[in-house]
């Protein structure tokens, strides 16, 4: 059919949250370390037109949202000036148990500043 399976949309809203993070000073290596982890807690997509296979996209992605414990993420998929799909998710830091904990202070600083 060579259209991009649905499924796969939320591995280009990982890899814009991702590179969001990165791009603001985050170390997800150095949340590890402290024992913490963010884990997607909510999606909601809204596709508007197909992306096929081999096609070049472009993710922009941005933080709409912050409480002590979770980031809320908007999401938008296009090709060229085609718009896709947009999205939204919540992401919850969490301790190895599972137990939702308060993002470190550095952390919110480095990914919530414009």
């Amino acid at each position: 059919m060579g259209l991009l399976h649905h499924s796969n949309y939320l591995t280009y809203f990982e890899v814009g949250r991702t590179e969001l993070f990165r791009t603001q000073g985050g170390n997800y290596r150095r949340m590890e370390e402290l024992g913490l982890f963010f884990v997607v807690t909510r999606v909601d997509v809204r596709f508007k037109s197909p992306a096929r296979y081999d096609e070049l996209l472009t993710v922009w992605t941005s933080i709409v949202r912050q409480t002590p414990a979770k980031l809320e993420h908007h999401y938008e998929l296009s090709r060229g000036d085609q718009l896709l799909c947009q999205a939204d998710t919540v992401i919850a830091c969490v301790n190895s148990d599972g137990v939702v904990q308060r993002i470190p202070e550095d952390i919110i600083q480095k990914t919530c500043d414009e």
